[in-house]
């Protein structure tokens, strides 16, 4: 992680690109449901509460697959599709963000997302950004959870494609005010309001030009997952609630912009919250203990990188709670819960006492990253969970994700190389079924011999 990047005042670089693509053919692309007779588009009401017809949901449904971008990725687009086929599809996807049943325009906007998740469409999408950010802010204004949730992922994704910038940033002053008031909206949506945060501080990290709008918006998200810590004189330990999970996601939101603050001022939010998150390690949710464990020990790297002789006060109680975290073993607590707590508990006990980190390794296409750090393994969780199952693209192609990761430039293939590279769906398949098959044989030995030792005991 450069360190320029983790503290310096807010960063810049990333891609450029020239302007491209046609706009001109985006309404001859509007749906049936969409035109009259005539060809002339309809006027309609973006936002009635009326269900939209079976005949429009059939018509929107080619556009609208999220699957139809997600499942295999670039791929598809390349073997199955043009550039063109695929811009066509979008320009449908956008008009369809103003149809007037929300389904529809939920489904449009997670298809947007999915074809940016899977694919760098600078060009396009840099000539169409304040269409974008029109229907965005539209969707997060007068939609309900579900269409909010997929109007913050697409603004999320929609930065990563542009990178910091003059574009980002606008989009940043459009839609932050917005996704900071949802967040911080107790009626809101539980699930909308955790969407936003995330998607606010992946926004911030990528778009802040303003060193004070980058302590606001970590102002915001330590009010929200603040509510989860104890006080001082509060010994009750049973704080599981419906909103764990906006406290979990703002806790990790506010942990990366963290990364990106000044020397100063984040050895200020250090003193003051070494003291506090300790008390969620005793939560009943166990993503909520995780995500306070990765982010303590997150916060001691880099406090270590600070001052190298960093003191911690209450060492010797902290390490307490870590080791029997690592080693717990509580029997009202799900065995799956209790193995992962124990994997992640394990490495952060490490962390804390012995400065260590165990380096983990990300292939994608004949490249691969070592992930050496807990700043470099936070930045990458969060980023693949904006992306999902086109992390490994972005970090091929994406100049700004890997500028973040210090990749360099992308590495340029032929389409022989490429093509050399893909496997076929069903030699995927055999090798998966034949790996699966191994395993449980291996397994199948295991629970053998411990049988054979407990007969002879």
């Amino acid at each position: 992680m450069p360190k320029n990047k983790k503290r310096n005042a807010p960063h810049r670089g990333g891609s450029g690109g020239a302007g491209g693509g046609g706009g001109s053919g985006a309404a001859a692309t509007a749906t049936a449901a969409a035109t009259t007779t005539g060809g002339q588009h309809r006027n309609v009401q973006p936002f009635s509460d009326e269900d939209a017809s079976i005949e429009t949901m059939s018509h929107c449904s080619g556009y609208s697959d999220p699957s139809s971008f997600a499942e295999d990725g670039p791929e598809v687009l390349d073997e199955e599709g043009t550039q063109e086929d695929l811009e066509y599809k979008l320009k449908g996807l956008i008009d369809l963000t103003l149809d007037k049943s929300a389904k529809t325009r939920q489904a449009a906007l997670e298809g947007i997302k999915n074809a940016l998740a899977s694919k760098m469409l600078y060009e396009f999408i840099l000539e169409r950004r304040m269409t974008l950010t029109d229907s965005i802010e539209r969707c997060l204004k007068k939609g309900k959870s579900d269409e909010q949730r997929a109007a913050a992922s697409l603004a999320a994704v929609l930065c990563v494609q542009l990178g910091p910038g003059f574009e980002s940033e606008e989009l940043l002053k459009t839609l932050g005010p917005i996704l900071k008031k949802i967040v911080c909206d107790g009626t809101a949506s539980v699930q909308a309001r955790q969407t936003c945060a995330t998607c606010f501080g992946v926004c911030c990290f990528i778009a802040t030009d303003d060193i004070t709008e980058l302590y606001s918006t970590l102002e915001c998200l330590e009010s929200i997952f603040s509510k989860s810590c104890l006080k001082e004189k509060d010994t009750d330990v049973s704080r599981s609630a419906p909103d764990t999970v906006l406290h979990i996601s703002s806790l990790l939101a506010w942990a990366l912009l963290l990364t990106i603050c000044p020397v100063s001022e984040a050895k200020k939010k250090l003193e003051l919250h070494f003291h506090k998150l300790p008390s969620l390690l005793s939560c009943d949710d166990v993503n909520m203990r995780i995500a306070a464990g990765e982010s303590l020990a997150l916060l001691f790297e880099l406090a270590r990188e600070m001052e190298s002789d960093f003191f911690y006060e209450d060492m010797e109680s902290l390490t307490q709670m870590l080791r029997a975290l690592a080693t717990d073993g509580n029997k009202h607590r799900a065995k799956v819960d209790k193995r992962k707590q124990r994997s992640v508990f394990r490495d952060v006990l490490r962390a804390v006492e012995e400065r260590d980190f165990p380096t983990e390794t990300v292939k994608f296409g004949p490249e691969r990253m070592y992930i050496d750090s807990w700043v470099k393994k936070h930045t990458y969780d969060t980023f693949k969970e904006v992306l999902g199952s086109g992390m490994q693209y972005h970090l091929q192609s994406n100049e700004f994700l890997r500028n973040v990761f210090e990749l360099g430039p992308p590495v340029m293939l032929d389409a022989a190389a490429l093509k050399t590279m893909k496997i076929p769906r069903f030699e995927r398949h055999l090798y998966n079924s034949a790996a699966f098959k191994a395993r449980t044989k291996a397994r199948s030995k295991c629970r053998d011999k411990r049988a054979d030792v407990g007969e002879f005991f």
